[in-house]
Parts: structure tokens; sequence; C-alpha cells
């Protein structure tokens, strides 16, 4: 049975991790049939996505609706709650390194088509784009699963928008899982363990962080309640 009190991770993922290669070695070790981007293909990835920066020499906004919220990780000097129309949050990748295993994946968030999602923008200041990104890509762009896309996120608050970095699910990656039922989903998220912690926990975190700004996302709700009540 799932619980909030769990026992700690093996890892917990850090900046350092990421800057000495700690995390593709991990996911390379766990999940050996994972394709995984050289830093050749993740560099190009990112230059192409600069290049088409709407607002070159301002910094860059990123979208966090996952663990960006609760685990950054990167160096920003603002943030602020907004929404992104046209997608929503979803348990749509499966994680065979990290938050579960090649024998049970566990599951992580993506964004998908359709409808809005809130979460948190997370501006990185022109100076640290170059270095801070380089992180970023590391992390969210080491395997085939997301698909970096220049978004418009608007404040709820004051109707204002910027552009932002965010990261879309990729539909032909080896392990995309959109089309899973709910209780397949409950099962994988309430069992599923890797390195650096459970799927369980990574839920809770992300209803967590989405409460402590303020932000209620239903599926999340219903999938903690579901996932905390599983046996």
């Amino acid at each position: 049975m799932a619980t909030p009190d769990e026992p700690p991770a093996r890892h917990v993922l850090h900046r350092e991790m990421l800057l000495n290669d700690a995390l593709s070695a991990m996911v390379a070790r766990c999940a050996l049939k994972l394709p995984l981007r050289t830093p050749e293909e993740r560099q190009a990835s990112l230059a192409a996505t600069l290049a088409l920066h709407p607002a070159p020499g301002e910094g860059v906004w990123v979208f966090g609706y996952g663990s960006l919220i609760w685990n950054p990780i990167i160096h920003h000097d603002d943030s602020r709650a907004m929404v992104l129309e046209g997608y929503h949050r979803a348990f749509c990748l499966g994680t065979p390194a990290g938050r579960g295993t090649p024998e049970n994946p566990g599951l992580v968030l993506g964004l998908a088509p359709g409808g809005c999602c809130e979460g948190v923008a997370l501006h990185v200041s022109e100076a640290d784009v170059a270095s801070e990104l380089d992180l970023l890509w590391r992390r969210e762009m080491m395997g085939d699963g997301y698909v970096a896309r220049w978004v418009t996120l608007r404040s709820r608050a004051d109707d204002s928008t910027v552009p932002a970095v965010a990261f879309v699910i990729n539909h032909a990656a080896m392990f995309y899982a959109g089309d899973l039922p709910e209780d397949e989903t409950v099962r994988r998220l309430a069992t599923a363990r890797g390195e650096l912690g459970s799927s369980a926990e990574y839920l809770w975190r992300t209803r967590d962080g989405l409460r402590a700004l303020g932000l209620h996302d239903p599926l999340v709700e219903r999938l903690a309640e579901r996932v905390a009540a599983y046996s």
C-alpha cells in the first residue's frame, strides 16, 4: 500500500547529478533499452529552441507543471503562477528508471494536447540562460519523452502573457503511456519505485506544490486520493 511516509529515495535529484551526468548514467544503467540523446544532440536541440526565442535578450521563462514546481533546480529570478491554454497535465510518460524499473515502470507528467494547465513560470535571467538551460536540457531532454516548444502563458491575476519554453509529451516516445485506463495509472503510481523515489511521491509532491501556489488540479487530487488508498 502506498503511503506518504515511505522510506527515503537512494538519490535525490540535484544540480550535481546533472552537471556530472550522474543522472544519465543512472538511467543508462537501469534502463538499457531507453534511447538517450548524446550531449551533441542535446546542445543542438537547445540551440534550435533558443533560435526561435520570441523575445531574445530578455531571459527565458520556463513552464513548470510537475517536478519543476517543487524541485526546479535551475536558478531563476522570478516565478509566477500561470496558465497554459491548449494543453493539459497528464500522467503519460513511463519511467523505467528513476521512479520505476523496467519490470514495473512508473509514471510522470507530460503536457498533452487539449484543455488547459495551471503551473508555475520560472524566469531565467539572460546572464544565466546558457548555463541554466543546459542544466534543464540535461534533465528534461535526456531521453525521447519530451519535445521542447515555445508556448504563451497567461496570468489569471492580470491577464498578462509571457512566452515560455514548455516540455510537451512526445507521442512517439518509447515509453509513451497516454492511453492507460485510470485503474492502471493508479496501480503504477502506487507500486512503482526507482532510485529517485516512488511515482507516488512524485504525485504527492506535485499535488502539494500546486496547493502551495493556490492551484487545484482535479486529476492530481483524485489520483492522489486513490493512490493513498491503494492496496
